[in-house]
């Protein structure tokens, strides 16, 4: 890093560790300002880009420094601009950037960390036992020996035909991925035969060559994190809801997918520990877990099943405080344009099947009940009845 950078690293880490900032961006005396656009522009966009105030006629847009208050602007731009009430905001799911951590806490809104970077930093820290680096190191150096090298590829492929081994390449890590770890750990061990024959062949890269202790030590990683990989994606997903889910994935994490096996090796257990500590120190804050709770309790494939027994009377009583205000709240509200147009429209008469004489509406009688016995009634149907699939969307 340089000189000039390291200033502007200094000054947007000063910035955001103080508690009362102004909106305007700070900047040292040796940088020159950046100017917000002249031209009004109803995109958020432009609330992360700006002008070099050199730049008069505005022909270059340079990005702003993204500290915590002008992160914190723009999510409430953000708001305003998809038309949605900054008071109707439950959770803001984000990573675990300082910046973003900040933003939202001078938002003062609740903060989910994002399972899929938790996860990654459990199993990263699950990793720092000088075993498994070893191993590691040793696998990272063997797929780089070949990487590098196509007479080793072409002597792999042929290696591969002789041993009846699958065709495929040796897997690159990435360090921000550790799904890419444990990929790069299953091809090494799918292929241990054919990269110790290549290497066994060739004198200065003999001492690569994958020793008994290391195979062990990768066995018992493979083991423990082979479970996970679809963890990550599936609770990473936009278009479907996940948030409901993290309680229930948890409890299988302890339950079933990490719960130590007799057979299990040291690092396999060390690292099943590992993780299930890690994760569930991160998410068992106490407004965390009521989000969490309400978020289960909410979704018909899950409803209580997942939540703590000495807590489902308190969720309960939490439920239905929030349904009696939605009540009073939409009795007040006025109808919207949309809501009065589908009331004014005609519905068309269709002929009546046989079977519809016999079908009779469910609903749970209110009569005589005070609006609080009647949102309770309601509740308590609601968890009576059978849970859905899990394999549904609980929206539609």
């Amino acid at each position: 890093m340089t000189e000039h950078g390291a200033k502007r690293g200094a000054k947007r880490g000063a910035e955001d560790s103080e508690t009362d900032v102004s909106l305007d961006l700070a900047l040292s005396s040796e940088d020159e300002a950046i100017v917000d656009r002249k031209s009004y522009s109803t995109s958020v966009v432009w609330r992360w880009f700006g002008y070099l105030q050199s730049d008069v006629q505005q022909i270059k847009p340079v990005c702003k420094d993204h500290t915590a208050k002008i992160i914190s602007q723009g999510l409430e731009d953000a708001l305003e601009s998809w038309g949605l009430s900054e008071d109707r905001q439950v959770c803001i799911t984000t990573d675990n950037g300082a910046n973003i951590v900040k933003a939202v806490a001078l938002k003062g809104w609740t903060r989910l960390q994002c399972f899929g970077h938790r996860l990654h930093s459990a199993i990263e820290g699950s990793m720092k036992d000088k075993r498994i680096e070893r191993a590691v190191s040793v696998s990272k150096k063997v797929v780089s020996a070949f990487s590098y090298s196509w007479k080793k590829k072409r002597a792999l492929a042929a290696a591969q035909d002789e041993l009846k081994l699958p065709k495929h390449r040796l897997i690159t890590e990435s360090p921000t991925r550790w799904g890419s770890h444990h990929a790069m750990i299953a091809r090494v061990l799918e292929q241990e035969k054919a990269i110790a024959k290549v290497l066994s062949d060739d004198r200065k890269n003999r001492h690569l060559i994958p020793s008994w202790q290391d195979i062990d030590v990768l066995e018992s990683v493979h083991k423990a994190l082979n479970p996970l990989v679809d963890f990550t994606d599936t609770l990473s997903g936009e278009a479907y809801v996940s948030v409901s889910c993290v309680k229930p994935v948890l409890q299988l994490f302890n339950e079933e997918v990490l719960k130590p096996e007799d057979t299990d090796t040291d690092p396999t257990k060390a690292i099943k520990s590992s993780v299930t500590s890690y994760l569930n120190g991160k998410f068992d804050a106490a407004a965390t877990d009521d989000l969490l709770c309400m978020a289960t309790l909410v979704d018909p494939r899950f409803k209580i099943h997942y939540i703590q027994a000495d807590k489902v009377e308190a969720v309960r009583a939490n439920a239905v405080s929030q349904m009696l205000d939605e009540w009073k709240t939409s009795q007040s509200r006025p109808a919207t344009s949309a809501e009065a147009t589908t009331s004014a429209t005609p519905v068309k008469i269709q002929r009546k099947t046989l079977g519809s004489f016999f079908k009779k509406p469910y609903s749970v009688s209110t009569s005589g009940q005070t609006d609080q016995q009647a949102v309770e009634a309601e509740l308590n149907s609601y968890l009576q009845a059978p849970n859905a699939d899990s394999e549904t969307n609980p929206l539609t």
